[in-house]
């Protein structure tokens, strides 16, 4: 089956665009659409249909692709912004200024990221920019060279309103010299960040490396309240969104003046701004279409590559799998993989291959370094498995995502309580003189070595200064 994608710019859809590209499909009969992993929009159609709506799209002066992805959707974290990210410098217009200023048609994949997130992912793209978040409108960027998994960060850090410039200028030094940079493991970032002319360009040496967040994904569906107004998560289990729904949804939010609809790298979409008086009518229409909400946090997690039948049938039968274990999911992400080099991410990642010429199919599952989809293959968890303990082998792996977990709190508390306990011991004072003991230096006069703390310090032990007791010595602001 062929299909049309249309890309809309960092997730971002307007109501009055969509809604004008779902007037062009009623008029070919076309009921339902999907959404991808870019957040762009995808029109599943039979090859008799083709013709009639590439005809109609050009009409309307639609931009599109058929049944290929030579110009990939721009990523952004830009959805989540408000309701999963708050407290950051970066908001709605400068994700506008940067997006606007990209004019021309990226070939590589380009994605544009707050690093006080985890909901939109980081490094999927080939020129990735992650927010500083300690510099205001300056970026990290992450360059993951085409067809491979080899990613550099630059030691510099780039102005807002230079990274679509600076893109432009890397993509096009990348495909250059593709026998350097495209499909290469050996691909050197050193290289190719010294071929760029940057003298034209706002940049700094970052202080730091860029700290990528821990990953957590958000449930992201349903209609909650945010501030003192509301978002909607719509997530549809077979990938299917209804045009005659769509087309209510673009039309509530015209009439109720919500001028954008966000589309998240989960397949799902999600309306911010609702007002508390229209509320009713956004409830009303999600009554008369039927729009289930409230899934399980086990199938909200799943990640899966566009226009793959196989693996949203090998979802549902993991879904069914870990339900009927009653077995917990939260906090991770299960990517499925049944193509190679597909842009699926996870912390873990369920992989398919075939065996006996396709005959037969087996399965591998992978974890992500600390299970952070951002850090990209740790370790093979278990190779060549048979579908029908694939269930049971993906429960496991998940277990052993928790007890990473566990093990990682349990080192946070003892390095808290070791630092507590270190911030006490230097605190003790001699109420008579005001010396303080500093367990660093010890007390040489009274053979006390450096190092030792001062609950280790003889009954005896006397204030260097004024010859004190120890009993005089208290902690300072108890």
């Amino acid at each position: 089956m062929s299909y049309i994608k249309i890309n809309f710019l960092g997730g971002i859809i307007s109501p009055g665009d969509l809604l004008e590209i779902l007037n062009v499909l009623d008029t070919l009969k076309l009921r339902q659409v999907r959404f991808g992993l870019r957040q762009q929009l995808l029109i599943p159609l039979e090859a008799t249909s083709l013709e009639d709506l590439v005809h109609s799209l050009d009409e309307a002066g639609i931009v599109f692709e058929v049944d290929q992805e030579i110009y990939p959707n721009i990523v952004s974290s830009y959805p989540a912004e408000e309701v999963f990210i708050q407290g950051t410098w970066l908001n709605e217009g400068v994700y506008r200024d940067i997006l606007d200023g990209i004019n021309y048609q990226p070939t590589l994949k380009i994605n544009i990221s707050d690093s006080n997130q985890s909901f939109t992912p980081l490094l999927t793209g080939n020129i990735n920019w992650v927010a500083s978040a300690t510099e205001p409108h300056f970026w990290h960027l992450f360059v993951r060279f085409p067809k491979t998994n080899v990613i550099y960060e630059w030691t510099e850090l780039v102005y807002t309103q230079d990274v679509a410039a600076f893109s432009k200028q890397l993509e096009s030094l990348i495909l250059s010299d593709k026998q350097s940079f495209y499909g290469q493991e050996a691909a050197s970032g050193e290289l190719l960040l010294s071929r760029l002319e940057v003298k034209s360009y706002i940049i700094r040496k970052a202080q730091s490396t860029a700290e990528l967040p821990p990953f957590n994904l958000p449930y992201y569906e349903g209609l909650n309240r945010y501030n003192n107004r509301y978002w909607l998560g719509i997530y549809r289990r077979k990938e299917l969104f209804s045009c005659d729904f769509l087309r209510e949804v673009c039309l509530l939010c015209l009439d109720t003046k919500v001028g954008q609809i966000g589309s998240t790298p989960w397949k799902s979409l999600m309306i911010k701004g609702i007002e508390e008086k229209d509320k009713c009518a956004w409830n009303l229409l999600l009554e008369k279409h039927q729009i289930n909400m409230r899934h399980a946090a086990n199938e909200l997690n799943f990640q899966l590559e566009d226009h793959s039948p196989k693996g949203l049938a090998l979802k549902q039968f993991l879904v069914r799998h870990l339900n009927r274990e009653d077995t917990r999911s939260f906090g991770l992400s299960i990517g499925i993989k049944t193509r190679p080099k597909s842009e699926v991410f996870g912390g873990i990642v369920v992989r398919s291959r075939s065996v006996l010429w396709g005959l037969f199919y087996v399965y591998d599952i992978l974890c992500a370094h600390d299970f952070n989809p951002n850090q990209r293959t740790g370790y093979l968890f278990c190779s060549s498995v048979p579908k029908f303990v694939l269930g049971e082998q993906l429960r496991r792996a998940i277990l052993s995502f928790y007890k990473y977990r566990a093990t990682q709190v349990r080192q946070t508390i003892r390095s808290e309580v070791r630092t507590e306990e270190s911030l006490e011991e230097n605190r003790y004072f001699c109420v008579a003189c005001l010396t303080r003991y500093d367990p660093a230096y010890g007390d040489l006069s009274q053979g006390i070595e450096p190092g030792t703390p001062f609950m280790n310090l003889e009954d005896d032990y006397c204030c260097e200064l004024c010859n004190a007791p120890k009993v005089t010595f208290r902690i300072l602001g108890n």
